[in-house]
């Protein structure tokens, strides 16, 4: 993460986004100082040219903001709104203040990721875009913690003027954002969990000394460099929205690394890692919840294997090969 962008960013969070913030924010506290103070820098605009009022970033300058966002837990939708001010410039549609999430009404609602903390809403609904204030929405917890059912009356559905941009794209961008968290909240706790294997003392030693906890510490950082090469080749982009094999590699990878380091960071750390009071299950929660969000690994997996068959490339090898080639 050697950029201007992610060196500002970094700091600002470690400052301002603690884990007491994340718990405050979980729990109902006021999350719109953390969210100022991200706004107010700029980030939010990174990927909105700058003939607009942004930095004019290509998606894969972005993904150094994005890993950030998963290793600092962010509770407020700073990656969302990332790409969702990104996709709306280049609609040609004017950009409003606040915070932007996605989601797509099925059966009246939309499950919306990180609705409980957005402003604004990009919803698809057959096929039609529109950007709908989440006030007006009938809203209920709903899966993580900071997400939330929304359900708007059809009144302020109607009212809402249409987005004209393709609705089809919504989904890979979203699952590519998700990758690059993910990568990012993988690392971090792979960092805590080789830290507290140096510190915690068993037997006169430290346990990370033990042969089986260094195995799983090695199995840990496979996937965890895995993931973070996996959502590097989710974020190729010739402009905003990735090619679709692309970011099935990386959600499935990192959704797959998700599962596994969860696990294994919780049983190095025994009981203690599940209670509240400790910092890694803020991490780890955010892992299953990611890890879902715009379909899990099988999900992509699936998508991988159609696109191959639909290919140019006989063999699987040869589609992965040109599929992840790094320029």
């Amino acid at each position: 993460m050697n950029d201007l962008y992610a060196d500002a960013l970094a700091p600002l969070l470690h400052d301002l986004c603690t884990p007491d913030t994340v718990r405050a924010i979980e729990a109902g506290g006021d999350h719109r100082a953390l969210w100022q103070a991200l706004d107010d820098a700029g980030f939010a605009d990174a990927l909105v040219p700058e003939a607009q009022g942004g930095a004019g970033l290509a998606l894969h300058d972005a993904l150094s903001l994005m890993l950030l966002c998963g290793t600092h837990a962010v509770p407020v939708p700073l990656g969302e709104t990332l790409l969702a001010r990104a996709w709306l410039a280049r609609a040609g549609h004017a950009l409003p203040p606040g915070s932007i999430v996605f989601g797509e009404i099925h059966d009246g609602a939309a499950l919306v990721r990180m609705g409980r903390v957005a402003d604004h809403a990009l919803v698809a609904r057959d096929g039609v875009v529109k950007l709908l204030p989440v006030a007006q929405a009938e809203a209920v917890p709903a899966g993580f913690v900071l997400d939330a059912s929304l359900r708007w009356p059809e009144a302020a559905w109607q009212a809402a003027p249409s987005v004209d941009t393709d609705a089809r794209p919504l989904p890979t961008l979203q699952a590519c954002l998700y990758a690059a968290q993910l990568a990012g909240a993988l690392r971090a706790v792979f960092d805590r969990t080789l830290a507290y294997a140096n510190q915690r003392q068993q037997f006169g030693r430290p346990i990370g000394k033990f042969q089986a906890i260094q195995h799983q510490l090695a199995v840990m950082a496979e996937h965890v460099f895995a993931a973070r090469m996996a959502a590097q080749i989710g974020c190729r982009a010739a402009d905003l929205v990735p090619e679709r094999l692309h970011v099935a590699i990386a959600k499935a990878r990192t959704s797959e690394a998700a599962l596994e380091v969860a696990g294994l960071a919780h049983a190095i750390h025994g009981a203690i890692g599940f209670t509240a009071e400790f910092d890694l299950q803020l991490y780890t929660r955010r892992l299953h919840a990611w890890r879902q969000a715009a379909g899990s690994e099988s999900y992509w997996y699936g998508v991988a294997g159609r696109q191959h068959l639909a290919g140019e490339h006989a063999l699987v090898l040869d589609t992965l090969r040109s599929a992840t080639t790094l320029p």
